[in-house]
């Protein structure tokens, strides 16, 4: 019954995947690839101008995610909360900037895969408080917003279940 569960599941986030436009799916394999230290980067996805730019500001900003992985605070304590965002605003913040994720949807299946199921509870804030910074263009940081729904930001529980599925790029697909 557990694998038929476990199954499931995989499925519905592979489907969820599925629904995120080329250039989020695209974004979200390569931010794996590089937060997850999944071969070179640079020579998987580095075929447009200023992609290289970009992934080299993605790999100093990921490197960051090792040490936040293990500081994830308790969802019932106020210690370590601000240190924590403030980091992950500001990699979110670099992220969204490139306007590769147009939805808190894809952004939330990219940090759940890079950070864990722990850090659920902290996404709505942190995706707030970055697509609301100045540093986001205002036509981008208006469809970011209104992307969260209500639900998502005033979700009254998160699953501790951990994700699935991981996309990775197929060899010879289209960067």
């Amino acid at each position: 019954m557990a694998n038929t569960q476990t199954s499931s599941l995989s499925i519905s986030e592979m489907r969820e995947f599925a629904g995120f436009t080329p250039e989020e799916q695209a974004f979200i394999t390569r931010s794996l690839d590089v937060g997850m230290g999944r071969g070179d980067a640079f020579k998987a996805w580095s075929t447009e101008s200023g992609s290289s730019s970009a992934i080299r500001q993605q790999y100093i900003a990921y490197r960051e995610l090792r040490a936040l992985r293990e500081d994830i605070p308790e969802a019932t304590s106020l210690d370590g909360v601000g240190q924590f965002i403030g980091a992950l605003i500001r990699i979110s913040a670099q992220d969204l900037a490139q306007e590769l994720l147009s939805s808190f949807s894809a952004y939330r299946f990219l940090y759940e895969r890079l950070l864990g199921a722990e850090v659920r509870p902290y996404l709505p804030a942190i995706f707030c408080g970055a697509a609301a910074l100045p540093q986001i263009r205002p036509c981008h940081r208006k469809l970011l917003l209104q992307s969260l729904s209500e639900a998502a930001a005033t979700a009254p529980g998160w699953s501790p279940r951990q994700p699935g599925f991981f996309p990775e790029k197929i060899e010879g697909e289209a960067a």
